[in-house]
């Protein structure tokens, strides 16, 4: 990997180390800001900063809004994840969203390794430094080629930092380069065609959501689906699996627009309800459901953060039996006619970070009359939020219409929706799916 030189004094002021409380108060570029639950970096990759030259500063995970007040004094972030337990803690997924939202690159830690990477020479080398406990499925020259990508696209040419290639050019950016004067006009005209990609885009997606609802006598279902934008980071589905079983769930790929949308026909394709062997099947059972999908993406190797929640449900329309497991997914809430909303718990990891992860499966008695919410994490704002001292607690308007049918209450949150006025920098896909017994 080839480092350019640098001067010493520049190399002097990028070794400097800012502590955490530095870092609500940026006032020059910091290349990488390491967000942590714990009280220091792993020794080897502060050696790493340290010779690679770039600056580095140390931030609490509950402190990154601090970083979002200054977006642009940030190079990447680095968010050390490692330890947490992420089935319980919807903090992670909040925390990258909403760093995502603010175009700040992202490497995503989780776990550690011990066996050692190769050594910081430009050459690679047999006898390289050992990480014993540091981060697992990565090594430290794999970290830095994620960091430099992420900087490349914030520091000027001559930086010294080592990029990939840049793809070669599309058609259109040859032909912009070789008809300077007709530029604006070719902006305009490409801009006029990526908004119509986006919404025929948009329109091929809706197309993977169920073409009509397997409404019966014994249940009813009603869904909204509203993107934050032409496309969106959740999908949902509701199958008939045969003629006893219901399958359905709702997946929230981190971020939105068209790098959560492409995830999301993954997710489609992958989820398995079922195994068909010649004349016979096998319905999945939700854990095996979420583990399958699971090794499906991490299998993959996807570039850079991605990951997915999830909450999957099987449902037996003979016996009333729900059994549901979620993959760090917001909880299902159950309304039962006479008492306040119940969250029905389940213990499971995002999707795509641990291949190996285990998820747990619930299973509850529904009663006639009883409904069911499953929802992505754009919703929260109109249905309930976790608070830190009171824990969860639901929306005084949601609460107000939690008794209506539920077609009503989905119509509900649908135009309480549309009619809101959101900060910006929350805006979000937003899905609810839901059913009542009869």
């Amino acid at each position: 990997m080839h480092i350019s030189s640098q001067t010493d004094k520049k190399a002097t002021n990028m070794d400097k180390t800012q502590s955490a409380g530095d870092v609500g108060g940026l006032t020059s570029f910091t290349d990488v800001v390491y967000l942590s639950d714990k009280k220091d970096m792993p020794a080897e990759i502060r050696r790493l900063f340290r010779h690679k030259k770039v600056s580095f500063c140390l931030l609490p995970l509950d402190r990154y809004q601090e970083v979002r007040t200054r977006p642009e004094l940030v190079g990447t972030i680095l968010v050390d994840a490692e330890g947490m337990d992420i089935s319980q803690d919807q903090r992670l997924g909040r925390i990258l969203e909403a760093l995502e939202r603010d175009n700040l690159g992202i490497v995503l830690l989780t776990q550690r390794i011990k066996r050692p990477v190769r050594s910081f020479s430009l050459v690679s080398s047999e006898s390289s430094f050992s990480m014993p406990s540091t981060v697992e499925s990565i090594s430290l020259d794999d970290l830095w080629a994620r960091i430099s990508i992420n900087l490349a696209d914030r520091k000027h040419e001559n930086s010294g930092i080592a990029v990939k290639p840049r793809a070669s050019m599309s058609p259109t950016e040859r032909l912009w380069k070789s008809h300077p004067a007709d530029q604006p006009q070719a902006e305009g005209s490409f801009v006029d065609s990526l908004k119509e990609q986006l919404r025929l885009a948009g329109l091929v997606q809706r197309d993977f959501l169920p073409s009509k609802l397997p409404n019966s006598e014994e249940v009813r279902w009603a869904a909204t689906f509203m993107p934050a934008e032409w496309v969106s980071g959740d999908i949902y589905d509701i199958a008939r699996i045969d003629e006893q079983h219901i399958g359905f769930y709702v997946a929230d790929a981190v971020g939105h627009s068209m790098p959560a949308a492409l995830l999301t026909i993954f997710i489609k394709q992958a989820l398995q309800m079922r195994q068909t062997t010649e004349n016979s099947y096998r319905i999945f059972s939700p854990a095996e459901v979420m583990r399958s999908l699971n090794q499906r993406m991490a299998g993959q190797k996807l570039s850079g953060y991605q990951f997915v929640t999830c909450c999957y449900c099987l449902l037996n329309l003979k016996t009333g039996q729900l059994t549901f497991a979620r993959a760090g997914h917001p909880y299902p809430i159950l309304l039962r006619k006479g008492r306040p909303p119940q969250q029905l718990e389940s213990r499971g990891s995002l999707l795509g970070i641990f291949e190996s992860a285990e998820f747990v499966q619930q299973t509850i008695q529904l009663e006639s009359g009883d409904k069911l919410l499953l929802y992505s994490d754009g919703a929260e704002s109109l249905i309930g939020r976790l608070h830190d001292e009171e824990g969860f607690r639901y929306t005084d308007e949601f609460l107000a219409l939690k008794d209506g049918s539920i077609t009503e209450i989905i119509d509900r949150l649908t135009d309480m929706a549309n009619h809101r006025e959101p900060n910006p920098a929350d805006v979000d896909d937003l899905t609810v799916i839901g059913l009542q017994l009869a």
